[in-house]
């Protein structure tokens, strides 16, 4: 089995009561999750809300990650920037503290043609020429689709090793994984569709929720593997319905996530960064009713 498989949460950003950066609580959210059992983790994307952070910031993160994580379970560092050259910069950086993978979006905002996207990304490669490349695919954020002409450009660089798969369509996944060959690792994104993309050809998820509920998700992983279908689906189901009761706030997803780990775990990782929306007073009822469909769906599956 590749090394790439399982539950590998997104890492959420942690911030202090100013806002900035808290190495701290970096190192003991990363002790939290190891002892939760995870099999890796995901550090610098979405749920990391890199694109409202400084290279320097992002670099930080990435550091006290690896000081608690290295030689524990494997890590994969997004290293995306809007420009090359910082991305290229995150890549060098990367590699240096051993990780185990790195990961891109494409560029944002102006639409690029696919040379333009795949030179984007083997740059960002070449910065780091050790380290396994993942390119991410998440097409509804990033306006861009992974399109099989430009999948099959990037399988030329002997470095793309996997895809991690957030697009909609579950058949993406399998097309990947077909096309990408044995050794090839797609990673789920799609936290809603985790049991539908690993009986689809997944070999693990990478998820935005899974921090919060990790317990579940790694339930979830074992059914599959076990062949238990009926047990997946059915606690994909009660999974999608806390993702859904913390979907209904005012307040960013993440922002609600926090709360919910403040109040169950005993870790404060503050707020989100604005322009993101933080908590409301409003999203009071829902902050209680999602941390009982988890302590519920845990006590029944776990």
């Amino acid at each position: 089995m590749s090394k790439f498989h399982g539950i590998a949460p997104a890492f959420y950003a942690c911030y202090d009561k100013n806002g900035e950066i808290n190495p701290d609580m970096v190192r003991k959210f990363t002790k939290h999750l190891i002892k939760k059992g995870v099999h890796g983790l995901y550090v610098g994307g979405s749920s990391g809300e890199c694109i409202y952070q400084s290279v320097e910031e992002r670099k930080i993160v990435l550091e006290n990650v690896m000081e608690e994580a290295r030689g524990k379970l494997y890590v994969i560092a997004h290293v995306a920037c809007n420009n090359t050259k910082d991305s290229m910069e995150l890549a060098k950086h990367a590699e240096s503290l051993g990780v185990d993978a790195i990961a891109s979006i494409p560029p944002i905002y102006f639409k690029l043609p696919e040379h333009a996207i795949a030179k984007y990304w083997n740059d960002i490669s070449s910065a780091a020429p050790k380290t396994p490349f993942i390119i991410y695919n998440i097409p509804q954020l990033a306006g861009v689709s992974l399109t099989m002409s430009l999948f099959n450009e990037m399988l030329k660089n002997p470095m793309v090793q996997g895809v991690k798969n957030s697009s909609m369509p579950v058949q993406d996944i399998q097309m990947f994984k077909m096309y990408g060959g044995s050794e090839f690792t797609v990673f789920n994104g799609p936290d809603e569709q985790f049991v539908s993309g690993r009986l689809i050809g997944a070999d693990g998820g990478i998820g935005g929720t899974y921090a919060v509920m990790s317990e579940l998700f790694i339930k979830a992983d074992l059914f599959v593997n076990n062949g238990e279908n009926e047990k997946a689906r059915d606690i994909q189901t009660d999974i999608d319905r806390i993702i859904y009761k913390m979907c209904s706030a005012k307040g960013n997803l993440y922002a609600v996530m926090k709360e919910i780990i403040k109040r169950r775990e005993g870790l404060d990782l503050g707020s989100v960064r604005l322009p993101l929306a933080p908590l409301y007073p409003e999203d009071e009822s829902v902050v209680v009713e999602a941390i009982e469909l988890i302590d519920n769906a845990i006590s029944k599956w776990v």
